[in-house]
């Protein structure tokens, strides 16, 4: 019954055809941005250079923002469940998170699943429905999104399906890892900036 409350409430109040227009906004940017920033990255910088070749940074950020913005303004399972699939679809598909090993994020998928699930979710619940702190909830939701995500890596390690002391468990370990953490707090920083830019009418007592 919570868990249903909460996914029919929002930040803000939107019309009929601002929230389709949103939804439709947001599941572009988070399914086209895997596919290419760093396609545009590696063509105005170089490929070599290092914003190419850490694009998961740029494209990280990007998803998080989308999904915290999505997470607190979207009502319903459908529209919810859109923005937390697409990403990892999209990165599957360009390759862009382990270019050595993009095989292996195909085992990634249901714990970035649930690991965006969860992030959207505790925005859900402690920011719009129980008016907690941002910082708080940023902090949670973040802890909460990275154990998840660094948890299915680790069974998949321990089970042997990523090859123990390999460069594609390396690779795997610093992109289901601390870069997790450090995009999603970037996210979370964009995500509180817009917040500010276009609701602040509303947030004078939520930060």
């Amino acid at each position: 019954m919570v868990l249903e409350n909460c996914m029919q409430k929002s930040y803000a109040n939107f019309s009929r055809v601002a929230e389709i227009v949103e939804i439709i906004l947001l599941s572009l940017g988070v399914f086209l941005t895997p596919l290419v920033i760093p396609q545009i990255l590696s063509f105005v910088f170089g490929e070599d250079s290092f914003l190419a070749t850490n694009s998961q940074f740029v494209v990280g950020a990007i998803v998080n923002t989308s999904l915290i913005l999505g997470g607190i303004n979207l009502k319903g399972w459908k529209k919810v469940l859109a923005i937390v699939f697409l990403p990892s679809i999209s990165a599957l598909f360009s390759g862009f998170v382990l270019k050595i090993s993009a095989i292996y994020t195909v085992y990634m998928i249901p714990a970035i699943w649930i690991g965006n699930f969860a992030l959207v979710y505790l925005f859900k619940l402690l920011f719009v429905s129980k008016k907690v702190n941002y910082i708080f909830t940023s902090i949670a939701a973040i802890i909460v999104k990275c154990a998840f995500i660094f948890a299915g890596y680790q069974i998949l390690l321990q089970t042997n399906i990523i090859p123990q002391g390999s460069k594609v468990a390396q690779a795997m370990f610093a992109s289901m890892g601390l870069n997790q953490v450090i995009t999603a707090s970037i996210g979370a920083v964009i995500a509180f900036a817009f917040i500010k830019l276009l609701y602040p009418h509303l947030n004078s007592k939520k930060d």
